[in-house]
C-alpha cells in the first residue's frame, strides 16, 4: 500500500488554491464562519457507513454553531441501494450518490470521505459483512483518512451491536474503533507515513439515537443542545439539516426541515471521556499551541468584520498570512494556509474560470478557451502569469475593480490525457467488495482532482497566490441559466451494443443480430469492428468515414459450440481497430437536473442468457417502479410492454357512459406492478380497485416489492398480507419448494433448484410476515441461523383470475442475465395462460 507518488501541495510563498469548476468568493456570512472556523482547532470525523447514515443536523450545528472543521466519512458509495430515479444499479447508483453527498456538502459546511468498500447490498451482522469485506484493508483506509484530516473527535452513528439495525452499520462501528487505536501507532501501516503523520484522536463517540421503536439513548449519556437558530442563515440547524438530507435524491430521503431545538446524545467509546462537552481536553485555541499573537489577529478581524466590505479585512488577512507561515508544524500549516487562502480571495472578490464551448475533448486536439477572471476588492489583485497547461505567459495585470477580463487561448489537451471517470472505477475491482484504486494517496477523497488545470500566479498586497482553475465546460441552459461543468475527455472512438442484453434457447443456434452504436469523435478514413468471445474473434467487419453510426452484425454461433460452454450467461465483446489502436469502450453518461453530468466507461459487452427459457405472453401491462429494467428485458424476450397511465383506467368510456377501462385492462396477458410501484406512483391508490377487478375478471396481476415507507395504497393485496423489514440477503441460500407441483413452478418451465444458482447480491427484501389463508406460499429459504421465511411469493386465486406477490429480487437479476430467475418471472406472467 502507498507505493505511488501523490501530488504534494507547493508551500513556502505559495498555496494551491481550488474549488470545483471555478473559483468564486463565498457570501459574506460564509466568509465569516470560515475566520471564525479558523480560530477553533478542533476537528469532529463522523463515521458511518452509507451515504444518508450520517446525522446532518449534528454536522450542521458543529460546522456553523460551533465553528468547527468537520468531515463526514462513509465507509461506502451506497452502490447496493435502489434508485427512486431511474435504473441506475451497482456502480453507477454508487456514483449518484457520491455526488448527492457532495451536493448536501455544499449546504452542510462538512468535508466529505470514503473508504474502498463496496456497499453489497444488506448484510444482517459484522459477521456476514466482513465475509465480505476485508477488515483490514478497510481499517487501513479509516486509519488513512484519521491522519490526513487529523480530527480530535471521531463519532459514530452506529454500535457494533445488533441495535445497529444493519450488518455494514455495525461493522463501522467496528473498524472505527480498530482505526482509533492504530493511526497514532507508527508500526500500523508505515508505508502510509511517507505522505502523512501518525494522528491520535483523543476519543470516540457513539451517537446514540431514537429511530422508529429502538432508543439507544439514556440521561446519563453526554447530552448537547442542537437545532438553534442562526441569523445568519435565517434558519435554525435543524431546518438546514432538512435541506442537506433531502438532497438524497435517489433513495428518497426528502427529510423535513424541523425547526427548534433538540439534544443529541452520546455514548463513550474509546480514549479519553468526555465529562461536560464534546471537547473536554482538546485543543481549542492557537494561544495553547504558543500562538497568542495569532488568535489576537484573529480575535480583531472577527470584529472589525464588515459584512458589506469584506475586502476591508484584507490587510489584517495578509499579515495573519505571514505569521501562519512562521509555524513550523508543516502539516498544521498546510491546513490552515489552505483555508486562510480561501477567506483572502473570498474577501478580495475574486472569481476566476477557464471554459470552452464543448462538454466533451478528446486527447491530443486544440481547443479554444476563455480565461474569465474579476476581482472586486479596491486593492488591487495583480496576475503576475498564467501557466496554460505546457505553457507559460507573463501579465503583470492589475484586476481593475469589478471588471472582468476575458483571454482567450488555444489550449491542446495532452496526447496522454486520461479519460474523464471516476478513479475508483477506472480499473476493475479488487473483487465485489472492494474497489481498486490506481493510486493509494486518492484513497478517502470523494473524487480525484482535475488533472487539467490552468495555474494563475496572483499577487495580493505582498503575497503569491497560485491558482488552480480546471478546463471546464459552460453553457446557458435556457431554463438552468449558467452551467458550469468539468470539462469530460473521452475517446476518439466510442463503441457500444444497443441492447444490453440478449438470449437464445437450449438446444438451437445463437443467431444474433447485434446491433452496435459508434460515435467517432475525430475522423477515421477506415478501420475494422471485431467481435469477440473470450477473446477469440468470432467475425468482424470493415468500417469506413464514421461519424456516428449505427451497425448491425449478424453473426450465427453453432448450437454444437454453444453445448460445450458450461454457462448459461456469455459475455461477448466488440472492439474497433484504426490506426494501430483499439477502441472497445462504451460511455456511461448520468445526468440528473441535482447533479453535474457524471461520466465513466465500461467496455463494450454485451449478455447472451442461453438456456430453455419459454414465454407464453404476449402483451404486458406495466406500472412502473423504481429503478425498472423489467419492462426493457420484456421487450427483448418479444413480449408486447404498455407503460400504464392515468388515461388506461379511467379514459376509456363505453357507449352505455359506463367506465370502460375494465375492457381495456383485459386486453393483457398480466400487469405487472414494478419495484416499490406504491412508494413511487402516486396514483396507484386509486388504480388498485381497477386491478382487483382485472385480476377478479381473469387477469394475472402480478406485484414486486414494495416498502412500508410513503405509501400511496393503504392495502394492495385484495387479502390482507402485511410487509416487514424480513429478507434473504444470502444470494446463494438454499431455497425449499413447498408445492412442487404448482403451476406457477411448471409452466411453461420447469422450475428446480438449480434456477436459484448463480443470483446477485440477495434473495429477495421486505418478505410479508403475515397473510390471509387465501395465499399460498411456495417457496422457503432463510439466512445462515436464521428462522425459514414463506414470505418470498404468495399465490392467490381471485375469481376467474390470479393475484402474486413476489418481493424476490428479480429487479436485480434480470438485468444480470440470470436464467433462472428469468424462467421463473416468466412463469408468473404466464399464470393464466395455464
Amino acid at each position: 500500500m502507498f507505493k505511488k507518488v501523490s501530488t504534494v501541495f507547493i508551500l513556502g510563498f505559495y498555496t494551491v488554491f481550488c474549488s470545483a469548476q471555478q473559483v468564486r468568493p463565498s457570501q459574506s456570512s460564509e466568509i465569516y464562519r470560515e475566520i471564525k472556523t479558523l480560530k477553533h482547532l478542533p476537528k469532529v470525523l463522523y463515521l458511518a457507513a452509507h451515504p444518508d447514515d450520517e446525522n446532518t443536523g449534528l454536522l450542521s450545528w458543529l460546522i456553523n454553531d460551533q465553528n468547527v472543521e468537520t468531515g463526514y466519512l462513509s465507509l461506502t458509495r451506497g452502490d447496493g441501494g435502489q434508485n427512486l430515479l431511474g435504473t441506475e444499479q451497482g456502480a453507477a447508483l454508487g456514483l449518484i450518490r457520491t455526488h448527492e453527498l457532495l451536493e448536501a456538502r455544499k449546504l452542510d459546511g462538512a468535508q466529505q470521505f470514503f473508504t474502498r468498500a463496496i456497499d453489497f447490498g444488506f448484510s444482517k451482522n459484522t459477521t456476514d459483512t466482513f465475509k465480505q469485506w476485508n477488515a483490514d484493508s478497510i481499517t487501513a483506509d479509516v486509519v488513512w483518512v484519521i491522519r490526513k484530516f487529523r480530527p480530535d473527535i471521531i463519532i459514530c452513528r452506529f454500535p457494533p451491536t445488533a441495535a445497529a439495525g444493519n450488518g455494514q452499520h455495525a461493522a463501522s462501528a467496528v473498524v472505527a474503533e480498530k482505526a482509533f487505536k492504530l493511526a497514532g501507532d507508527k508500526t500500523a501501516f508505515p508505508d502510509q507515513l511517507k505522505y502523512v503523520n501518525a494522528w491520535q484522536p483523543k476519543r470516540v463517540l457513539w451517537n446514540t439515537f431514537r429511530f422508529g421503536g429502538v432508543n439507544t439513548t439514556a440521561e446519563n449519556q453526554l447530552k448537547v443542545t442542537v437545532g438553534q437558530y442562526d441569523a445568519q442563515l435565517g434558519m435554525g440547524y435543524g431546518e438546514l439539516a432538512g435541506l442537506s438530507r433531502s438532497l438524497h435524491k435517489s433513495q428518497g430521503a426528502g427529510t423535513q426541515s424541523v425547526a427548534g431545538i433538540r439534544t443529541e446524545y452520546f455514548a463513550h467509546v474509546a480514549g479519553e471521556p468526555a465529562e461536560a462537552t464534546l471537547f473536554d481536553g482538546v485543543t481549542k485555541t492557537w494561544t495553547s499551541q504558543g500562538n497568542a499573537d495569532i488568535d489576537q489577529s484573529l480575535d480583531q478581524i472577527i470584529s472589525a468584520f464588515n459584512f458589506n466590505h469584506p475586502d476591508l479585512s484584507l490587510p489584517a488577512l495578509l499579515a495573519l498570512r505571514k505569521k501562519v507561515m512562521a509555524i513550523k508544524d508543516g502539516d498544521f500549516k498546510k491546513d490552515k494556509i489552505k483555508s486562510l487562502d480561501h477567506i483572502i480571495l473570498s474577501c478580495a472578490g475574486f472569481m476566476g474560470e477557464v471554459v470552452t464551448n464543448q462538454a466533451e475533448a478528446v486527447a491530443g486536439d486544440h481547443y479554444t478557451f476563455r480565461l474569465n477572471l474579476i476581482s472586486r476588492a479596491a486593492d488591487p489583485v495583480i496576475l503576475e502569469d498564467v501557466q496554460w497547461l505546457s505553457q507559460s505567459e507573463n501579465f503583470n495585470r492589475k484586476l481593475s475593480k469589478d471588471s472582468l477580463i476575458t483571454i482567450q487561448h488555444d489550449i491542446q489537451i495532452p496526447a496522454d490525457a486520461a479519460l474523464t471517470e471516476p478513479y475508483w472505477l477506472a480499473k476493475p475491482p479488487v473483487n465485489a467488495a472492494t474497489f481498486s484504486v490506481p493510486n493509494d494517496t486518492l484513497i478517502g477523497l470523494p473524487e480525484a482532482e482535475s488533472p487539467l488545470n490552468v495555474l494563475l500566479g496572483l499577487k495580493i498586497g505582498s503575497e503569491k497566490f497560485q491558482v488552480k482553475l480546471p478546463l471546464s465546460f459552460k453553457k446557458l441552459d435556457p431554463v438552468r441559466g449558467d452551467v458550469v461543468e468539468a470539462l469530460r475527455i473521452v475517446p476518439a472512438l466510442e463503441l457500444k451494443f444497443t441492447q444490453s442484453l440478449y438470449w437464445v434457447k437450449e438446444n438451437e443456434d445463437l443467431r444474433l443480430s447485434l446491433h452496435f452504436k459508434m460515435n467517432s469523435n475525430k475522423p477515421f478514413n477506415k478501420g475494422v469492428l471485431n467481435f469477440m468471445y473470450n477473446g477469440e474473434r468470432l467475425g468482424s467487419a470493415e468500417v469506413n468515414s464514421i461519424k456516428e453510426k449505427d451497425f448491425t452484425f449478424d453473426y450465427v454461433i453453432p448450437k454444437a459450440k454453444l453445448a460445450s460452454l458450461s454457462s448459461n450467461r456469455l459475455q461477448l465483446d466488440a472492439n474497433y481497430v484504426a490506426d494501430g489502436a483499439i477502441y472497445n469502450k462504451k460511455q456511461i453518461l448520468i445526468q440528473y437536473p441535482h447533479l453535474p453530468s457524471l461520466q465513466y466507461f465500461a467496455p463494450a459487452t454485451v449478455t447472451v442468457m442461453k438456456g430453455d427459457i419459454q414465454a407464453k405472453v404476449k402483451k404486458v401491462g406495466y406500472i412502473q417502479g423504481a429503478g425498472d429494467f423489467i419492462p426493457e428485458f420484456l421487450r427483448i424476450a418479444g413480449v408486447q410492454v404498455d407503460i400504464l397511465k392515468d388515461e388506461d383506467f379511467y379514459g376509456n368510456i363505453d357507449e352505455s357512459g359506463g367506465n370502460g377501462n375494465q375492457n381495456k385492462l383485459s386486453q393483457y396477458d398480466a400487469i405487472v406492478l414494478g419495484v416499490r410501484a406504491n412508494n413511487t406512483e402516486k396514483k396507484l391508490g386509486r388504480w388498485i380497485p381497477f386491478l382487483w377487478s382485472y385480476a377478479k375478471a381473469g387477469g394475472n396481476l402480478v406485484m414486486q416489492y414494495n416498502t412500508n415507507q410513503d405509501t400511496t395504497a393503504d392495502k394492495l393485496g385484495m387479502y390482507n398480507f402485511t410487509i416487514a423489514n424480513k429478507r434473504v440477503t444470502e444470494e446463494n441460500a438454499a431455497v425449499r419448494f413447498l408445492n412442487p407441483n404448482h403451476k406457477l413452478l411448471n409452466f411453461p418451465n420447469k422450475i428446480t433448484a438449480d434456477d436459484f444458482k448463480g443470483w446477485v447480491q440477495e434473495r429477495g427484501a421486505y418478505f410479508p410476515a403475515q397473510w390471509d389463508a387465501a395465499y399460498e406460499p411456495l417457496f422457503e429459504m432463510h439466512d445462515t441461523d436464521e428462522e425459514p421465511l414463506q414470505g418470498s411469493t404468495l399465490y392467490a386465486r381471485y375469481g376467474k383470475g390470479n393475484f402474486i406477490y413476489t418481493p424476490l429480487a428479480f429487479f436485480r437479476q434480470l438485468p444480470a442475465g440470470n436464467v433462472g430467475a428469468a424462467r421463473l418471472f416468466l412463469n408468473f406472467l404466464s399464470a393464466q395462460k395455464n
